[in-house]
């Protein structure tokens, strides 16, 4: 059954008739291959991964039967990889975020869940933050030892918030996207609604549907020209540019999470040269 009316334009399409991955007992090569190729696209966040970072110790324990896929994930979610990866470069927010959806394939479901993990971080170490995820009962509970975790927030189920589908897409921006490839970056995707403790709103991944691919701009750049009423450009089009990452000028450099333009036709490919000088990465364009 889809997920939603509209899985094929949020990109959900994928995970309408997957089942779940599982080790079973009479698993041969080939099954704790494909085992671990889907670990490391769940826990990695679909990151690109070369033959020389794979965890060739991790994975012969796991096919030796020395270990169970829920100490395959432990593995890797503790890993020098995962941490270069997810923890060093962001916030603290991003990361918790990033482990709710790597090792219970959720989002936070509100801010006193993200506290309890920083508290956990801050004062146990990142070690103990990872194991309050797979040891979890939920955890248990969704996956048990031979289970390979999967984004559960896309479901209606016992125990599942329904905030938690709304704040899932805000996580998730479609089946061939990466976690380190997002035009977000770093930032923290769930921080303004978890601090105001309301519910996302549901955004298509970029290229999904018109409009602005990740989150509405908090400037001040109107949607719309005001149907057209502002009437600059020979040709009569304006076009609204979203961008993100744009360094301001000046010194020190600092980059602006994210900002649009109302750019008429004639000017629309000298600005996004301007755009792309600067080191922004552009959203999207849509008719203003």
């Amino acid at each position: 059954m889809a997920i939603t009316a509209a899985a094929s334009r949020l990109g959900t399409s994928a995970f309408s008739e997957a089942s779940p991955v599982e080790l079973r007992r009479d698993w041969s090569l080939e099954d704790v291959e494909g085992v671990i190729r889907a670990v490391y696209r769940q826990v990695l966040g679909n990151d690109y991964l070369m033959k020389s970072e794979r965890l060739t110790s991790a994975e012969s324990l796991l096919k030796n039967g020395s270990i169970t896929v829920r100490e395959f994930v432990r593995c890797v979610a503790k890993s020098e990889l995962y941490k270069s990866k997810f923890l060093y470069n962001n916030f603290q927010t991003r990361v918790i975020e990033l482990n709710y959806k790597h090792l219970l394939g959720r989002a936070p479901y509100d801010e006193s869940e993200v506290i309890f993990h920083l508290d956990i971080y801050e004062t146990q170490g990142f070690d103990a933050e990872i194991d309050s995820y797979i040891d979890s009962p939920e955890y248990q509970e969704s996956f048990g030892e031979n289970i390979v975790p999967y984004y559960r927030g896309f479901e209606t189920q016992r125990s599942q918030k329904t905030v938690g589908f709304t704040r899932m897409f805000r996580l998730y921006r479609g089946y061939a996207n990466s976690d380190r490839s997002q035009v977000e970056g770093n930032n923290s995707r769930l921080a303004r609604e978890l601090g105001q403790n309301r519910s996302s709103a549901i955004v298509a991944p970029s290229g999904g549907s018109e409009g602005w691919a990740y989150r509405t701009s908090q400037d001040s750049t109107p949607t719309t020209s005001l149907g057209g009423s502002l009437g600059f450009g020979q040709t009569g089009k304006v076009y609204r540019i979203e961008v993100t990452g744009v360094r301001n000028p000046g010194y020190p450099s600092v980059r602006r999470s994210s900002t649009s333009f109302i750019v008429p036709y004639e000017q629309l490919s000298n600005k996004l040269q301007q755009i792309q000088r600067q080191g922004g990465k552009i959203a999207s364009i849509t008719p203003a």
